[in-house]
């Protein structure tokens, strides 16, 4: 337990509302609630109040529409936004949220000048670097995350077809939150043994294919809105690596400044997530074809902050 850890979540919809129900249960933080829609915050904290003496944490839920109230918060988790609608992209999500997310950065300019921000919303790494554009906040204090999501789907489904807890995998997925995220099987490994020593060539590029399209899969099964346990577990994930300082390796969005070539936006990378936030970026020795990958996708983000410069 951490005391005065205050959190603030900004989108109290179902990924909000999930992350604050991981991180109070785990006795992490005090939560601070936020959405615009009068009365739906406060009657979520209510609810999930209500869970205390059951589940046996002491944290204070705190529903507001009010950006005052977060104040002094330690970590800002921005979830506010539009969710996709099936065959929508994230991409084409872009000018409602990216408004959004120029508005949230001002009132944490405003209330919350020395938290850590973790962006979720979507198109993320976009709305990463829009945000960190915005507040003008160290690079180490923006977060994107996108990869935690993502490694953690793709090592459900290794985990799945060898019949193991996918919590035996550990994967590394780079470049944007997107269709063009980076997969590297190669690097991935099961209880410390290689990939390709398990499943075969085929099976593996199967497994990377439904990650890709893990996402869609999802919102297009639901017809209304999108996933929401997996993405507040990578919220939660980031919290507690934070609180906890752990300096747990994490793949998120992070600002590059010339790591793997790349200068001047936000894209999942291997990263040191510890008090400070991003304390570290690791850069990996990639091969020519996962450089080649990883540079057409940085490219098509370039393409989006290009797109949120006129917005």
């Amino acid at each position: 337990m951490t005391p005065g850890m205050k959190v603030a979540i900004i989108g109290a919809g179902n990924v909000g509302a999930t992350a604050a129900l991981r991180i109070v249960e785990a006795n992490l933080a005090d939560i601070v609630l936020m959405d615009i829609v009068e009365g739906k915050a406060e009657g979520l904290a209510l609810d999930l109040s209500s869970a205390s003496s059951i589940v046996g944490h002491s944290r204070s839920i705190l529903g507001t529409t009010d950006y005052k109230e977060i104040s002094g918060a330690n970590i800002v988790v921005l979830t506010a936004g539009q969710a996709r609608s099936p065959g929508q992209s994230r991409e084409e999500l872009l000018s409602k949220n990216a408004e959004i997310a120029k508005d949230a950065s001002r009132k944490i300019v405003q209330y919350a000048p020395s938290a850590i921000v973790i962006v979720v919303s979507n198109p993320l790494d976009v709305l990463t670097y829009l945000t960190l554009k915005a507040t003008k906040f160290s690079p180490a204090k923006i977060i994107g995350m996108g990869g935690v999501s993502d490694c953690a789907r793709f090592n459900m489904l290794i985990g799945n077809e060898l019949n193991i807890a996918g919590s035996q995998v550990q994967s590394v997925i780079i470049g944007p939150h997107a269709d063009n995220m980076v997969i590297l099987p190669r690097l991935t490994t099961v209880k410390g043994k290689a990939l390709n020593e398990l499943l075969s060539e085929k099976k593996i590029e199967e497994i990377v294919g439904e990650t890709r399209n893990f996402g869609a899969r999802i919102v297009k099964l639901l017809g209304k809105g999108s996933a929401y346990y997996g993405p507040s577990a990578g919220i939660f994930a980031l919290v507690d690596s934070i609180v906890n300082d752990r300096k747990k390796l994490l793949c998120a969005s992070s600002y590059l400044s010339g790591q793997y070539g790349l200068s001047d936006l936000c894209l999942g990378v291997p990263v040191k997530i510890g008090a400070g936030g991003i304390e570290e970026i690791v850069e990996l020795e990639l091969t020519d074809g996962e450089k080649s990958a990883l540079m057409n996708s940085a490219a098509s983000i370039k393409n989006l902050i290009k797109k949120i410069r006129s917005i």
